[in-house]
């Protein structure tokens, strides 16, 4: 009877010790719907306001409180070398507010979701087809969270003075615009814009916009090719009037004084400031630039249409910025950094974050419940249709697109050759 007692009192302490590591390990959820394994505190690097990050972090944190997410601020220009330094010192974060553009710099650094683990049909169904500019063969390099889409801003006032009912839908119709909303003098010389396009040094966006154009045609820019990626731009598959070198014609056409087109020069102030100066109409700007254009003139009567589309084409584009939350892969809490960073890309922390951002939400789910913001409504929409591209260096190129515009604009270059010129200059920056 005793050893009986004895073997019971074993086995019951043996099953408590069990439950009780089950429990520490995160196996088991002690009152908590957060997934099993989440313990701990997990660093997450941006550079979003810490004011704005606080309040949503601290709404996470309540509902989540099994593990916690620390959020550092860094600024936009250190955030490169402040990086580097912290992963060779072992101190580095745990989990990345990655924007597009610099998904390919940190590929190496950062982990690869594999698609065993989060299906490519789970992804695509989940998020719009923006997010999916961070899918490489194996897997994704962040879950989506924003989009930020390109759009075209216009004047009211000015629209409405020349006798224009509605803003272009298509290039063809902002083409049939431009002589109603240009002022010129008997010199030729322009004293109000109908659009800022056809340069790039004083053009603010003018690389997403041209992207945005290329992109248009059914070209993605970049793409991975046998594991490894390259540029596309010199292998369009697109129809004859649609080709890349006649894209690039229409794009610096606005900027030929022979060209009916023209409504752009470098006597311009940036357009940006131009617009808010009401003296240019039109301006292509992203939906995260609502709140500074309103700041800048406060009494501009200004409105927010879709990015204009080619003629009876049926593919609807334009281009985006993308957001995403990126998981180290020297993370020291890896399987807690991956229950945060799939719980944020979804849910209340998405569509705030979308707010405080001033952009859209990458999951369908969340777009498909539009804000009664008339604004933010058209926002939503057009992340619907936005692409992306995977930069591989913004400031280099910046200098591509820059100089093969200004080749051609200077006789330098035809549009011709200055496409593939430009391609091989992205080959080499995409060779890691």
């Amino acid at each position: 009877m005793k050893g009986n007692f004895q073997l019971v009192t074993i086995i019951v302490f043996i099953v408590f010790a069990i439950f009780g590591v089950l429990v520490f390990s995160g196996a088991i959820p002690i009152g908590s719907s957060s997934t099993p394994g989440s313990l701990g505190t997990v660093v997450l690097w941006g550079t979003v306001k810490n004011s704005a990050m606080a309040p949503l972090l601290d709404e996470f944190n309540n509902a989540n409180p099994t593990f916690t997410v620390k959020y550092v601020q860094k600024s936009a220009d250190a955030f490169d070398q402040d990086l580097l330094e912290a992963l060779a010192s072992g101190t580095g974060p745990d989990l990345l507010l990655l924007p597009e553009n610099l998904a390919f710099h940190y590929s190496d650094k950062i982990f690869t979701i594999p698609f065993a683990n989060y299906s490519l049909a789970s992804f695509k169904n989940n998020f719009a087809s923006a997010g999916e500019v961070f899918l490489t063969d194996k897997g994704a390099l962040a879950f989506p969270l924003t989009i930020d889409p390109l759009m075209m801003y216009f004047n009211r006032s000015i629209l409405d003075s020349s006798g224009v009912a509605s803003t272009p839908a298509t290039w063809t119709d902002l083409i049939n615009l431009v002589p109603k909303l240009d002022q010129k003098d008997d010199s030729n010389r322009i004293l109000r814009s109908a659009v800022a396009l056809g340069h790039f040094s004083n053009i603010t966006n003018a690389k997403d916009i041209l992207a945005a154009l290329f992109m248009q045609t059914g070209n993605s820019i970049v793409a991975e090719k046998g594991g490894y990626f390259a540029s596309s731009l010199n292998s369009a598959t697109s129809s004859s009037q649609n080709t890349l070198s006649s894209v690039l014609k229409f794009y610096t056409d606005f900027a030929d004084p022979n060209n009916d087109s023209y409504s752009w020069n470098k006597s311009f102030p940036n357009s940006n400031d131009a617009f808010s100066a009401e003296n240019v109409a039109l301006y292509f700007g992203f939906a995260s630039e609502l709140p500074s254009l309103v700041n800048r003139n406060p009494n501009q009567d200004l409105g927010v249409a879709p990015f204009p589309q080619i003629k009876n084409s049926n593919l609807k584009l334009t281009m985006s910025h993308v957001t995403g939350m990126a998981i180290l892969s020297s993370s020291k809490n890896f399987s807690t950094a991956y229950t945060a960073a799939s719980l944020m890309s979804s849910g209340s922390f998405a569509s705030e974050f979308a707010t405080i951002t001033g952009t859209a939400p990458a999951r369908r789910d969340l777009l498909g419940v539009k804000p009664s913001d008339a604004y933010f409504s058209i926002f939503y929409n057009s992340a619907l249709f936005a692409k992306s591209w995977l930069d591989p260096s913004s400031t280099d190129t910046n200098n591509i697109f820059g100089n093969m515009i200004d080749g051609v604009l200077s006789n330098n270059m035809t549009v011709t050759n200055a496409i593939p010129d430009a391609s091989s200059k992205l080959d080499l920056l995409l060779l890691k």
